[in-house]
């Protein structure tokens, strides 16, 4: 997998509200109303990061996820990082 120019990773994250780029990887943040409904959303999340073997960093204070995509084997963000940005956005609207 071929790592995105900085260009092109900020053209695509205009598709994609919410998210920004820095320190080579595409982050993230989201407020629940409760821990319940954050780790409902991760589970999902789960599911269809191990369906597509590409799984984000992430980090889980009670009501708040944060969410760094990096493709680690390519050195930095790739076409991966961005579709899974995309369905992340899709399962928490």
């Amino acid at each position: 997998m071929q790592t995105l120019s900085e260009q092109q990773i900020l053209t695509s994250l205009k598709e994609l509200d919410g998210w920004e780029y820095n320190d080579n990887a595409i982050h993230t943040s989201f407020e629940f109303d409760n821990f319940k409904d954050a780790f409902t959303v991760m589970t999902r999340i789960a599911f269809e990061a191990e369906k597509r073997n590409h799984h984000p960093d992430w980090t889980n204070v009670y009501n708040r996820l944060h969410i760094s995509l990096s493709t680690h084997d390519a050195g930095g963000v790739t076409q991966n990082d961005l579709d899974l940005a995309a369905v992340i956005n899709e399962l928490v609207t």
